[in-house]
């Protein structure tokens, strides 16, 4: 293959050999895809229909979680369908389009975390001057440079990654169109890596309970999706390995759309009560 222009498809990592083993994978990820649809539509719904949640932490973690749905379901899906009718294929639009999807979705969401920092920053070292520094315009404005950035960079770099030839074959040892994997495909010498960066600002604990008990939610989150996706991006060859970047990939990946409804829920009244309404109000209209 002298370059990218002439693969039609791409083969993705298959998870097991097996017709028993294929079906255990299908039936734990449609699991976990269910799961994190649920929680984070509940979310949704009980922020969009509850006026009492309609402040700007809450506006943000509607957003958190449509990013969620969005990437959890650019990724997840076909690998389910590729293990339930057996088979590797993605085709070539196909994997860019998942290509800039993900990326879209995952960066939009490392600026909105940090937004969502600077949120609880203000709320706990600045709560006189929350209304002013975060009313609704510029919520809005920040949530929608989030989005716009995410998408900004994710067409750079499609674009940057699908100009590249490629002359190692077509099979990607990942079950996703991930960028590393199509660099290691490429006709240089050389691993290319491409370089995320986060800029998070995150307040000291300054001696209080208050803001570590706000905080450790946030910062566990982000903990896993920044750390495991950096190290998915960043580590040196020496260390790569199918089941390795598997594991990773699966961590930043599949995982974080699926807890965080959990974690940013867990400690927050408002919100389960909230949920708790909406449910009562669902089996009563039901009934």
């Amino acid at each position: 293959m002298s370059n990218g222009s002439s693969i039609t498809e791409f083969l993705l990592l298959a998870f097991a050999d097996t017709r028993e083993l294929q079906l255990l994978h299908f039936w734990l990820f449609l699991g976990i895809y269910l799961a994190a649809l649920l929680a984070n539509g509940l979310i949704i719904t009980a922020i969009a229909c509850d006026h009492h949640l309609h402040t700007p932490m809450y506006f943000f973690l509607l957003n958190l979680s449509l990013l969620d749905l969005g990437s959890i379901s650019t990724t997840v899906p076909k690998a389910m369908a590729n293990s339930l009718w057996d088979t590797r294929a993605i085709s070539y639009t196909g994997c860019a389009a998942q290509v800039f999807l993900f990326f879209f979705l995952i960066s939009a969401e490392y600026s909105l975390l940090t937004v969502m920092a600077y949120d609880r920053y203000v709320a706990i070292c600045q709560p006189l001057h929350y209304g002013t520094l975060l009313g609704s315009r510029a919520c809005v404005h920040m949530a929608a440079a989030a989005w716009g950035s995410g998408f900004l960079y994710a067409v750079l770099h499609t674009a940057n990654t699908f100009s590249i030839p490629l002359c190692q074959g077509n099979a990607l040892d990942q079950f996703f169109c991930e960028i590393p994997q199509i660099l290691k495909l490429s006709c240089s010498d050389t691993y290319l890596r491409e370089i995320f960066r986060a800029v998070l600002r995150i307040p000291s604990e300054q001696g209080r309970h208050k803001a570590f008990s706000m905080c450790l939610p946030h910062l566990a989150v982000v903990s896993l999706f920044i750390s495991t996706a950096m190290f998915a991006h960043l580590k040196p060859p020496s260390i790569s390995s199918p089941s390795l970047d598997l594991v990773v990939a699966v961590l930043y990946s599949v995982v974080p759309p699926a807890v965080n409804p959990l974690i940013y829920s867990m400690r927050n009244q408002e919100l389960k009560e909230a949920l708790r309404k909406l449910i009562q109000w669902t089996l009563h209209h039901q009934q």
